[in-house]
C-alpha cells in the first residue's frame, strides 16, 4: 500500500491513531477543529480536498450521522474520491448506516471497510487497538498493513456491516461490566470492605477484566478524566438496542444498563469517563468508593 492516506477526525482517539499512521505513510489530515491538525505534515482545507488527495480515507468520527455526512453529504469526501479508492470507517457506526454507505460507494467504484476499534485512548496512544473489520477480503488484505500501524489485533469478521455488529457486541459487554463493577464495589464498600483490598482479592479470579482494571483505579483515585465517556458509551449502547430491535433479539440487561448511563448523563456526568457511573450509587448512599486513608 503506497497510496496517500487521508485521515478525518482527530479527536481523543483519532489524533493518536493518525500519528501512528503518519509514522509509516504519507498522510493528509482533516478536522473541523483546525487546531487539531497542527503538527501533521499535510492538512486538507476541506473534505473534498481530502478525497482528491487520498487513495485511502480513514474515519474516526463521533456519531453515525457525522459519518454519513462526511462520506455522502454535500462536499463530502465521496464526491472527489477516485474509483478504486477505499474508505475505512473506524468509528462506532450503526450497521444500517454502513449498509447505506457501502451501497452508495459501490455505485461509484469505491470500496468500504467498517473497522471499529476497542482499546480506548491508551490503546490508541500505544498502537495496540483491536480492530473488528467488515468488508471484502481483498480490500481487507490491501488495507491490513495500515491498520497494523494502529492495532495489535486485526480480525476480519465478515462482510460490510459485520465489523460494526461485532463492535456493538463488544460495547454491550463492556457497558454491562462497567455497571457491574460500580454496583459491586459500592456494595462491598457499604458492607465494610476496603475497596483497594477487595480489588486485590478478586482481580485475578473470574471477576478479573480490563474493565475492572480501568474502573477500580479510577474510582480509588477519584479520577474520572476521559478517554471514553459516559456520553459516548450511552450512544453506543443505544446503537446496540437499535440493532437488537432490528433483529428481534431480547437484550434486557443492555436496556437496563443503557438507562444507568442515561441517568449518569442526566446527573451531569456525561463528559466524564465510564467509571464515573459509580457516583449514582454513591449519591444515594452518601459514600465514596475511594482508597482508604
Amino acid at each position: 500500500m503506497t497510496r496517500t492516506v487521508g485521515f478525518a477526525g482527530l479527536g481523543i482517539m483519532g489524533g493518536h491513531m493518525a500519528r501512528k499512521v503518519a509514522a509509516k505513510y504519507d498522510v493528509v489530515v482533516f478536522d473541523v477543529d483546525s487546531s487539531r491538525m497542527q503538527g501533521f505534515p499535510a492538512a486538507a482545507a476541506s473534505l473534498s480536498e481530502l478525497g482528491r488527495r487520498a487513495g485511502v480515507v480513514l474515519l474516526s468520527l463521533p456519531t453515525s450521522s457525522v459519518v454519513r455526512t462526511v462520506v455522502l453529504g454535500k462536499g463530502g469526501c465521496a464526491e472527489t474520491l477516485a474509483r478504486g479508492s477505499v474508505v475505512v470507517d473506524m468509528s462506532t457506526t450503526e450497521p444500517a448506516v454502513i449498509y447505506e454507505i457501502a451501497r452508495a460507494l459501490d455505485e461509484r467504484g469505491i470500496s468500504l471497510l467498517d473497522a471499529p476499534v476497542s482499546g480506548g485512548e491508551k490503546g490508541a496512544a500505544e498502537g495496540t487497538l483491536s480492530f473488528m473489520v467488515g468488508g471484502k477480503q481483498e480490500v481487507f488484505d490491501e488495507c491490513r498493513a495500515i491498520l497494523q500501524t494502529m492495532g495489535s489485533s486485526i480480525v476480519r469478521v465478515g462482510e460490510s456491516g459485520m465489523g460494526q455488529v461485532a463492535k456493538l457486541v463488544n460495547n454491550l459487554i463492556v457497558g454491562i461490566t462497567f455497571a457491574a463493577v460500580a454496583e459491586g464495589f459500592v456494595l462491598g464498600t457499604r458492607s465494610g470492605l476496603k475497596p483497594e483490598v477487595l480489588y486485590e482479592a478478586i482481580r485475578n479470579g473470574w471477576a478479573g477484566s480490563k474493565v475492572l482494571d480501568v474502573s477500580v483505579p479510577a474510582m480509588l483515585a477519584r479520577d474520572f478524566r476521559p478517554g471514553g465517556t459516559v456520553d459516548i458509551h450511552w450512544k453506543d449502547l443505544g446503537y446496540a438496542l437499535a440493532q437488537a430491535k432490528e433483529t428481534d433479539v431480547p437484550v434486557p440487561v443492555t436496556a437496563l444498563v443503557h438507562e444507568i448511563f442515561k441517568a449518569a448523563r442526566a446527573s451531569g456526568k456525561g463528559k466524564l469517563s465510564q467509571p464515573s457511573i459509580v457516583q449514582l450509587w454513591e449519591s444515594l448512599l452518601g459514600i465514596e468508593v475511594k482508597k482508604s486513608l
